[in-house]
């Protein structure tokens, strides 16, 4: 454990809401809110000339969205990806699957309390993703059709089934389903510990960041098929 305290740039174009953040991450003692942007292209430069370690990211901002502005920090061909937790809201946004490609590392409710918050940007800074269950199984109802596989992602689809092992890909759908590490345990019969060496397999065995893009690979592909 480092005593150096998480780098925090906050992104958010709603003056009250930026300063509700900054007052959130200052009062902890491992956290350092490190600069503010009130819109895409200033957190984008911000983000360049800080280097934090999380940035916090809304969607609806202007001049460049919160969702341009991630694939510009953290998408595909990104040298060193930033992680990103964007926060949003489900009923009046609907660009949360396309933030995930993008490059998110995660995302959360603008509703969620002010530890859940705090404590998401611990789980990204340490490497983590935060994609919680509860939330996921929202995503995927709501992304229902968009998730929906193409003809053309059958050879992708079969590729990964050549590469990962049937229990990995066993664990790679129930991720994509929503279930925790606990809960994925508890379906199969085998212990939380042994979870998390499978999910490390299949990160490492598809080239996938984290959690959130095993989760977007999954529905593109056609391996899962949401929550019973």
């Amino acid at each position: 454990m480092t005593d150096t305290p998480i780098r925090v740039l906050i992104c958010e174009d709603q003056a009250l809401v930026r300063a509700g953040y900054i007052t959130i991450f200052s009062a902890q003692p491992d956290m350092e809110v490190v600069g503010e942007a009130a819109d895409g292209r200033a957190a984008v430069e911000a983000a360049r000339l800080l280097r934090p370690d999380v940035i916090v990211m809304d969607i609806r901002m202007p001049i460049v969205d919160g969702i341009e502005a991630t694939r510009r920090l953290a998408g595909p061909g990104t040298e060193t990806p930033a992680k990103v937790l964007v926060v949003t809201t489900f009923n009046v946004d609907e660009y949360v699957y396309e933030a995930l490609k993008a490059g998110a590392s995660g995302f959360l409710l603008k509703d969620a309390p002010p530890a859940e918050l705090v404590n998401g940007v611990r789980t990204i800074a340490r490497g983590d993703s935060l994609l919680a269950p509860a939330v996921t199984r929202t995503l995927i109802g709501h992304f229902a059709e968009r998730l929906r596989p193409s003809d053309t992602s059958r050879p992708a689809r079969d590729e990964i089934v050549r590469t990962l092992t049937r229990r990995e890909l066993e664990v790679l759908e129930q991720i994509a389903n929503g279930l925790s590490n606990a809960e994925i345990a508890e379906r199969l019969f085998i212990t939380a510990e042994t979870v998390k060496t499978y999910v490390s397999r299949i990160l490492a065995k598809l080239d996938l960041r984290d959690r959130v893009q095993a989760v977007v690979l999954a529905y593109r592909v056609g391996l899962a098929s949401g929550p019973d």
